[in-house]
């Protein structure tokens, strides 16, 4: 049995690993996720989500060269804008207002390192959302529960940010952050089938 790392802080993808019934150990990577919104216009998301994810799991795999090492990140992308996480409420505020009413798609890059067989495998899924058109006092009512902030397009489609949204194709997860189904497939060939109990690798 080989260990799981999550190479990741995100309360949100450990969440969704322990509801798979997934052992794992979270080892944060500390990879700045750069670059910052104002430098992104015009920038190419699914291979910058790729690239982050890549990056982290590198930050952790030479550490941890036995075990399998697991990392995600998550780019929302709308008009030729990626739109990161914001660091405060106006920040917050204006991705709001900017998506209100627009279609935006969700990138997320998954990447899978196993350092001591020179194993990789990194992917990556788009999942296209639809906003409704929210007035002032919507985006003001979800600023104040506080869910914006540290989340990529600032909001939580989990939480109180599923009333934003109209709709979506695609992956609810991977706007959640983690493409459960894809992950599964990536797995496998490590060895590990989340589809029967105490996932291994052989």
């Amino acid at each position: 049995m080989r260990e799981i790392i999550l190479a990741s802080a995100s309360p949100r993808r450990a969440e969704l690993l322990k509801r798979l019934g997934v052992s794992f150990r979270a080892v944060p990577s500390l990879v700045e996720e750069l670059p910052r919104p104002e430098g992104t216009r015009g920038a190419e998301p699914r291979q910058l989500a790729l690239k982050r994810a890549g990056d982290k799991a590198r930050a952790v795999a030479w550490r941890y060269p036995q075990g399998l090492v697991l990392a995600a990140d998550t780019v929302v992308w709308c008009d030729g804008r990626i739109l990161d996480k914001p660091e405060s409420a106006p920040e917050a505020r204006e991705m709001l207002q900017f998506l209100s009413g627009r279609q935006h798609l969700v990138f997320t890059g998954v990447a899978l390192h196993l350092e001591a067989s020179g194993l990789r495998q990194e992917d990556v899924v788009a999942t296209r959302v639809r906003f409704r058109s929210l007035s002032q006092g919507e985006i003001d009512g979800y600023l104040a529960t506080g869910e914006p902030l540290g989340k990529a397009g600032g909001y939580g489609i989990q939480g109180y940010g599923a009333l934003l949204v109209a709709g979506i194709e695609g992956c609810f997860y991977n706007v959640v952050g983690l493409p459960l189904a894809r992950l599964g497939e990536m797995l496998k060939s490590f060895g590990v089938d989340l589809m029967c109990p105490g996932p291994n690798i052989t």
